[in-house]
């Protein structure tokens, strides 16, 4: 009898996986670490709905992958068993190297190390767990193989990746901006000179997809309380880098943890705890947030005791960049009102830019094959949204302080 399980998708319905190798990589404990990591942050604070992992929109990818495949095959493109599952596999573990709180972590416990070099770590380890097993899917996850559309639909500014996390977080936030015809984007998808292009007729599909993500960005993940929030998780995690390193025994919850905030070369301890890494999730640093409430450095039990708490920084945003008097005068205010030194205060009042870019031309660009043979950049189709509007990044600058500060400012 021929292996398969299913998944009953909330958003696509049944996922079928039907193939026992992608079995053992969905069973590794690395891989199920992924049902303990929040796909969208602190999002949730904002969205109460969007409590959805990494575990749900990896396998969300990998159904659209197996959508793309299938469309790709019966238009006549080339495409082996062993290719076919290599895809598969890449797809599952493209995000297997996030961290906590995926991006909002990013840099912040693990410095200057990329999530996506640590997937390849992971990657390669488990190709090595597996005796090799996984050597396809590997060299299409770094873009290694020769077909090169295969990499394509993993990371592009079309890819599977992409097209789920949209759909997704739409459907678990109810912000119904982030929509996108998925199926149909797919369906227009073909293979020309090695490269995924899309059909003439789905131009106007790719710029929704396109528009989508740019109003996502902003109604969602760059929503001023969101920016707040993740901010103020970075600003903890700094705090108790710094009091870790200052200090001996426990100070986290898990001692791992404790490796990893006093560790002084991230790239080194990657490369030989590995297996540590993939013991850390959101869970560790929620309940270190909950323990550093009571802790009895100010600064830290204050922002973590907002955040347990849902009392978040105030955001002040605007189209032109922040004052640096302004922020000096705040940062002053916030040091008086807590009895703090104004470099302390640095951890309550603080500014940033929020970008957002529809479309970048100088990254792996989304083709428009015409029904003349000709392909074009979507950016060049005259008669696109994109051609006018598309290239050009918008930002957002934001100034972040204690909610009884930027009042009386």
């Amino acid at each position: 009898m021929k292996f398969r399980k299913i998944v009953n998708d909330p958003v696509y319905g049944f996922i079928t996986f039907d193939d026992e190798l992608i079995f053992k990589v969905l069973s590794h404990p690395w891989y199920q670490r992924l049902r303990r990591i929040h796909q969208m942050a602190m999002a949730h604070l904002v969205y109460p709905g969007a409590v959805h992992t990494r575990l749900h929109h990896s396998m969300g990818a990998y159904h659209l992958m197996c959508q793309a495949l299938s469309e790709l095959k019966s238009k006549g493109v080339e495409i082996s068993a062993d290719e076919e599952q290599g895809a598969k596999i890449a797809i599952l573990l493209h995000d297997i190297g996030h961290g906590p709180f995926s991006h909002a972590l990013e840099h912040v416990l693990i410095e200057e190390v990329h999530h996506e070099e640590i997937s390849v770590l992971i990657f390669e380890q488990l190709n090595r767990e597996l005796n090799g097993a996984l050597q396809t899917a590997l060299s299409i996850f770094k873009g290694t193989h020769p077909k090169k559309f295969l990499h394509q639909l993993i990371s592009s500014q079309l890819d599977v990746d992409r097209m789920d996390y949209l759909t997704r977080d739409s459907f678990y936030s109810g912000v119904n901006e982030g929509v996108i015809g998925y199926d149909r984007i797919i369906k227009m998808m073909t293979v020309h000179n090695n490269e995924i292009v899309i059909e003439e007729k789905g131009v106007y599909s790719i710029e929704k997809f396109l528009v989508a993500r740019r109003l996502m960005y902003w109604q969602a993940y760059l929503h001023k309380t969101v920016l707040s929030a993740e901010n103020m998780l970075v600003k903890i995690l700094e705090r108790a880098r710094l009091l870790a390193q200052d200090s001996t025994g426990t100070f986290s919850v898990n001692p791992v943890l404790d490796e990893i905030l006093r560790t002084t070369n991230s790239a080194a301890f990657i490369r030989e705890n590995l297996d540590k890494f993939c013991s850390v999730d959101d869970y560790d640093v929620l309940s270190s947030i909950k323990q550093w409430s009571h802790h009895p450095d100010k600064i830290l039990s204050t922002l973590s005791t907002m955040l347990i708490n849902r009392n978040m920084l105030k955001t002040k945003l605007q189209m032109t960049p922040i004052d640096p008097l302004e922020k000096e005068k705040l940062l002053h205010k916030a040091a008086e009102w807590m009895q703090i030194t104004v470099q302390d205060a640095a951890y309550l009042v603080f500014d940033g830019i929020a970008e957002n870019k529809m479309y970048n031309t100088k990254n792996e660009r989304i083709n428009i094959l015409f029904k003349n043979g000709e392909v074009k950049d979507i950016s060049e189709v005259e008669y696109g949204l994109i051609h006018l509007t598309g290239s050009s990044p918008a930002q957002k600058f934001y100034l972040c302080a204690p909610g009884q500060i930027l009042k009386k400012a």
